[in-house]
């Protein structure tokens, strides 16, 4: 092997010990760390003194936070397709006991025989559909990993009618070919907006059972969203209405700083 030359001295250059090639890689890896951990906090703190947002449909996230999650949106339903479906799996291992976290809008019992959806049409017009109407249509069951934006997931399942089918039997089609659908529960205390795309995916389903049995309260009876390409926040509980419109409805999570989309 070649001893490595020198130029300056015009002589063999001193060969590292393996103690000096430790240290030298130690300190070029502590260097880096420091360097990088030092951008991060730049970065946070940039972020953390920048303004707010202007509350507008969305609020509560600093102004550069909501720009990129609104471009991520926009990169996301680029390339969202309806052949993209979510793992599903067998019953068996859907959990018998179905976790909830919040009850807000969907405190407390319902009449469920004069429970009515209200469906507002872009023109002014209302269906006002009954639960035995929605029951009528073909059932779906899902067995999929319902995900909570907090950080749990679960495997659940559900049962009702795809979104999609309970659009073409009430003759919707003309509002599907706008932008959104909003959905809120009968007090309007929780609502949530949904991108078109993605309500009309075909697992996304308006559900009456959990675990082959009518929801219950808590679990936003007599009727609910389940949309597996979304996480939790936008599984609305107990609809109370349905609206459509090309620009974004109002949603309740959104407004407190969540992303608007909250897609998986």
């Amino acid at each position: 092997m070649k001893t490595p030359f020198n130029k300056k001295n015009k002589g063999p250059k001193k060969l590292l010990t393996v103690e000096q090639k430790i240290s030298r890689r130690n300190f070029i890896s502590f260097g880096t760390f420091f360097i990088a951990a030092g951008a991060a906090y730049g970065g946070w703190k940039w972020l953390y003194n920048s303004p707010e947002e202007t509350a507008t449909v969305t609020a509560g996230a600093r102004a550069p936070l909501r720009r990129a999650l609104n471009k991520t949106e926009l990169a996301f339903r680029r390339v969202f397709s309806n052949n993209n479906l979510v793992k599903t799996y067998p019953k068996e291992m859907a959990a018998k006991n179905v976790r909830h976290n919040e009850d807000i809008g969907s405190e407390g019992k319902i009449d469920v025989v004069a429970w009515r959806l209200q469906v507002k049409k872009h023109s002014g017009e209302v269906l006002s559909i009954s639960i035995d109407d929605i029951k009528a249509l073909p059932k779906t069951d899902i067995v999929y990993d319902f995900k909570c934006v907090e950080g749990w997931d679960q495997i659940s399942h559900w049962g009702g009618v795809k979104f999609s089918d309970f659009i073409s039997h009430f003759k919707l089609d003309d509002q599907a070919k706008l932008q959104y659908v909003g959905l809120a529960t009968p007090d309007k205390g929780y609502y949530v907006g949904i991108d078109m795309p993605s309500a009309m995916h075909p697992q996304t389903l308006l559900a009456y059972e959990v675990n082959e049995q009518p929801l219950p309260p808590k679990h936003g009876a007599p009727l609910r969203l389940i949309i597996p390409v979304k996480y939790g926040i936008k599984n609305l509980k107990r609809i109370g209405t349905m609206t459509f419109s090309n620009n974004r409805p109002p949603d309740y999570w959104a407004e407190q700083g969540y992303d608007y989309y909250s897609g998986l």
